[in-house]
């Protein structure tokens, strides 16, 4: 089983200004790195929800893609559920009893990740 330290050490380090909060610490120490590493997984588990649920991002405008993909991971459980896991998976000891603290604000900050991310794949903005 891996240590906290081996999950730290699979993590891309990332270069980002310095947090103000300990909210914002965490988004940027714990959760970008993690999702960053996830990346190809959260891809490949959303491309199958929108196979199973049938979405055609593609034949959306692109000023509605962000919403319907904002939709998807806030209002359907399964999906945000198993992309939440991906990360969670992932904390070591003391980022989990952050987590467990902190839950509701950690799930916000999540969520703007995945779609953020989702977003820059499926509806890239174009200038």
């Amino acid at each position: 089983m891996p240590t906290d330290e081996d999950r730290r050490t699979l993590r891309p380090q990332l270069q980002l200004a310095p947090a103000a909060s300990p909210d914002e610490k965490f988004q940027n120490n714990t959760l970008r790195p993690i999702m960053k590493m996830q990346h190809d997984l959260i891809l490949a588990i959303f491309e199958h929800f929108l196979v199973k649920r049938k979405v055609k991002l593609e034949q959306l405008p692109a000023d509605q893609r962000f919403g319907k993909i904002k939709e998807m991971v806030t209002r359907d459980h399964r999906l945000r559920d198993l992309l939440f896991g991906l990360a969670l998976g992932q904390f070591t000891s003391a980022e989990m009893a952050y987590y467990l603290e902190h839950d509701s604000n950690v799930h916000r900050r999540m969520t703007n990740l995945i779609v953020e991310r989702m977003t820059s794949v499926f509806a890239p903005v174009t200038s």
